[in-house]
Parts: C-alpha cells; structure tokens; sequence
C-alpha cells in the first residue's frame, strides 16, 4: 500500500543559485606570452638617434631660440622620445605605448615634411623660401635632410610594418589638432613682440602678419588646419584599413 498524499504540502525552501561572478578583465599578457622584439627596438632607436642628431645640427649651426621654435624641431624632439621609449618596451616585451601617442608623434612630423617639400622647398608655391633657407649646404643641409626627409619616412615605415592596426581612432583626429593650434598661437605672439625688421619675426611665409596681414594669414591657417584635419582622418582610416604587419601564422603540422 501507498501512504496517502497529504493535503497540505509545505514549502520547500528555494534552491540558492550560484552567486554571479562579477566580470574581471584578463591582461592580454595572461594569455599571450610577452614577445620581445629586437628589431623593431633597434629600428626605433635608430629613427630616435636621427632625430636626436638632425636637431643637434639645427642647434649647433643656427640661433638656439629660433631653431627651437621651429614645428619641425619640436616635432622631431617628439619623436625621438616617443621613439626611444617605444625601443624600450618593445626590447623588453613591455604594453606599446598608446595609439593616441603614436598617432599625434606620426601626424606630426609628417606635416612637417608636407608643408617642408610642397610649401617651403617648392619652388613653384607661393610660399617658397629664398636664400640660404631655400638651398642649405654643409652640415646645415645634412640636418634639412634628416628632419624633413629621413625620419618622417622611418616614421611612416614604423608605423606600417611594425605597429598592429586599428589602435587609432577618429575621435582623436580633432585632439591632435590642439597642438598645431597651439603653435599657430605662439608663432603669431612671437612675432609681435620681435620688431619690425628683426630676421624671421615670423617664422614661415604663410604666417607672415607683417607681409600679408592678419586676415590673410588667418585665411592661411584655417586652409591648412582643414588640411592637417584631413590628414588626420586619412591617418585613422589607414590604419585600420591596413594589414596587420605583426600577425603570426599559426602551425597547422603540415611542411612543405
């Protein structure tokens, strides 16, 4: 016989659930072993080494003040730091520096090129230099070459075959702009506190309130800040557009 089924059956108390894990971040380094990479530290530091040199030239053969109020000083200044620390990490499998970082140090110093070859160095631009500037010789042409030509270049090499992709992002383009702006301010108060008359009171042509005046000027340098905008953008969008240089086939046991 089976005993009769109570009427009344109590409750039985609720099943606990397991407790919820909180989501917790795993470093990237807790699941890929750290790489070190001695080429690419060595490239760097020799993009770093050129840098240095071509502003030491700068400033061994002109005027201390002047030289280092140039865009293309500083900008090389900037890369060689950005570079040497990014030899140190990549020689000691350290996290790359941030995509933000690189992106402003590369969009730098290749405005510095562009506006170096197609304003300045151009014959046919309106904004050509004359003289000494427009044809440097010795050592002075020497350091030219490495600031406009050679470490913008390596820039844009390091960039493409040993950076992974997509670490730059459009809402940075606008940021990199600041310091530009920066400049621009700078260079218009500098040459309001030189006399008249004073050699290089304004540092480039375009910039010239004294030739051309302020409205012109300005006109100047809005085309070239939508420009280095532009240029910004087109930075972004290749690189996430480009292959990944860094990618590592995996085995898969067959050899050919």
């Amino acid at each position: 016989m089976t005993a009769p089924i109570p009427r009344d059956i109590p409750d039985l108390p609720a099943i606990p659930s397991p407790p919820a894990l909180k989501p917790s971040p795993v470093p990237a380094t807790a699941v890929v072993t750290p790489v070190r990479r001695p080429a690419a530290a060595a490239f760097r530091l020799l993009i770093a080494l050129a840098a240095a040199v071509g502003v030491t030239l700068a400033l061994l053969l002109g005027d201390p003040s002047r030289v280092l109020s140039h865009f293309t000083i500083q900008s090389n200044m900037l890369l060689a730091l950005v570079m040497a620390l990014s030899a140190r990490r990549a020689s000691s499998a350290g996290r790359p520096l941030p995509g933000a970082v690189l992106g402003a140090t590369l969009l730098y110093v290749v405005i510095a090129a562009l506006v170096h070859h197609l304003l300045l160095a151009n014959e046919a631009s309106p904004f050509s230099l004359t003289g000494e500037a427009a044809a440097p010789t010795g050592l002075q042409a020497l350091s030219h070459a490495v600031l406009h030509t050679v470490t913008p270049i390596a820039a844009v090499l390091d960039w493409l075959l040993l950076t992974s992709p997509g670490r730059m992002h459009l809402r940075q383009a606008s940021t990199w702009l600041l310091y530009p702006m920066v400049y621009l301010a700078f260079c218009l108060t500098r040459g309001e506190l030189l006399l008249p008359g004073t050699p290089d009171r304004y540092l480039y042509p375009f910039l010239d309130v004294g030739q051309d005046g302020f409205k012109r000027v300005l006109g100047n340098a809005l085309l070239l800040g939508l420009s280095f905008y532009a240029l910004a953008v087109l930075l972004v969008a290749l690189d996430h557009a480009r292959p990944n240089p860094l990618r590592h086939r995996g085995k898969t046991g067959f050899r050919l």
